[in-house]
This record gives structure tokens, C-alpha cells and sequence, in this order.
């Protein structure tokens, strides 16, 4: 059984040439979608693939039609040919159920992983190059150490709220609570690491004065 999938990108398009020709390709069930190639959501699509049964065909008037990209294009009708189910464009002449057809989806195969590979090869080297340089990846920093200084000075002045801070320096209030010390991210004063040892320090010696004066009255 030929099931056809047919897609426009908007509603100023028109579908009635991939619906004439994939009626003249035999297609018994047309599925279609009006929506962008790179939407990831299709729900024509989704219904076409959820339609095929082992031994049909999804048949489309060209590849963009089918695939976001090349690799999702290979990756789609790699889970149709695991399901059985052929693959045929009208427009390139490709039908992967014959020995021709799976030929050039084999080469389309190669030609992604090489793209992916080459990618993979580009982004290493510039972050090879960009190491070499004293340069680290990642997101870079709001405020240099200057501005850090500045923010941390102002955070003590009580006389000076946040939002002024955050728009004297042009920073969120998220990001001027990562850089102040001292205020979580309500902007409360939470203590510091020495408070904290300190005032565990303090517990500890309480508990163990009270293990001390029980241990005394036991004896006693």
C-alpha cells in the first residue's frame, strides 16, 4: 500500500501539486501538514508513520519534504526500513525498495556521518585553538573584577536597595546575588563559611558538655 505525506511551510502555499502527483503515484491515503521544515512537531507526519504496516510505502513529492535536516531524513527512513516499510521521493526517483534506491539511501548515510564527523572535527580544533590562547568555553562572566568590587561594596550600603544596584550596574537580581557574598537569592544575609564553622563549633562543645555532665551524675 503507497501512503503519501505532502507539506507546505505556510497558508499562502499551495498543496495541489504534491497531492496531484502523489495521486498519480498511486497513493491510496494522503497525510498532510502546513507548517514549517524546521518545526519538530508534525502531526501529519506522525500519523502517516503511525499508518504504515510492514510492507507499505511512504511515498513524498521531494526529500525537504520529509526531512528537517539530512540527518533527520536518514534517521527517518532508517526506523521505516527497520519496520519494513519502503521509501520512495518522486522528484529525485528514489525507492528504496529497489537495489537502486537503497544504493543512494546508503551513500545519503555516508554523507550525513561524514558532515557529522567534519563538524565534530571543526568544533575540537577551535576549542584546541581557543585553549591554546588562554581562552576557556563557557558562558563569560557579567561583571569583571572591577564591577564585581563595585557590586559588593554597594550590597553593604543599606541606604541603597537592590534594584538601584542591579540598575546602576545593568545585572539581574540573580546574577548580582552569584557575585555578592553573604545574600541568597531573596537577598537575605545567610552566613558566612566562618560564621557556620563557628557556630557549629559552638554546638559541638554544648553537646559535649552536656555528654560530660550526664556521664558525672551517673556516676555520682
Amino acid at each position: 500500500m503507497l501512503i503519501g505525506y505532502a507539506r507546505i511551510s505556510t497558508n499562502d502555499q499551495n498543496l495541489d501539486l504534491q497531492l496531484d502527483a502523489l495521486d498519480r503515484a498511486g497513493c491510496e491515503k494522503v497525510f498532510t501538514d502546513t507548517l514549517s521544515g524546521a518545526t519538530a512537531a508534525r502531526p501529519g507526519l506522525d500519523e502517516a508513520l503511525s499508518h504504515l504496516r510492514n510492507g507499505d510505502t511512504l511515498v513524498v513529492w521531494k526529500l525537504d519534504r520529509l526531512g528537517r535536516s539530512l540527518r533527520h531524513l536518514i534517521d527517518t527512513i532508517q526506523a521505516l526500513n527497520d519496520r519494513g516499510i519502503g521509501f520512495k521521493s518522486l522528484q529525485e526517483s528514489i525507492d528504496t525498495t529497489t537495489p537502486g534506491g537503497k544504493l543512494v539511501f546508503h551513500v545519503f548515510g555516508a554523507l550525513a556521518e561524514f558532515e557529522r564527523d567534519l563538524i565534530r572535527e571543526r568544533t575540537n580544533a577551535g576549542l584546541k585553538a581557543a585553549r591554546a590562547r588562554g581562552r576557556k568555553g563557557g558562558r563569560p562572566k557579567k561583571l569583571d573584577e572591577k564591577k564585581s568590587q563595585q557590586a559588593r561594596t554597594l550590597s553593604k550600603d543599606n541606604s541603597i536597595s537592590i534594584s538601584e544596584i542591579c540598575k546602576t550596574l545593568k545585572i539581574s537580581r540573580s546574577t548580582l546575588y552569584r557575585y555578592v557574598s553573604g545574600k541568597n537569592s531573596e537577598g537575605k544575609k545567610v552566613p558566612t563559611l566562618e560564621e557556620v564553622r563557628a557556630a557549629t563549633s559552638k554546638i559541638t562543645d554544648s553537646m559535649a558538655r552536656v555528654v560530660i555532665e550526664e556521664e558525672r551524675a551517673e556516676r555520682s
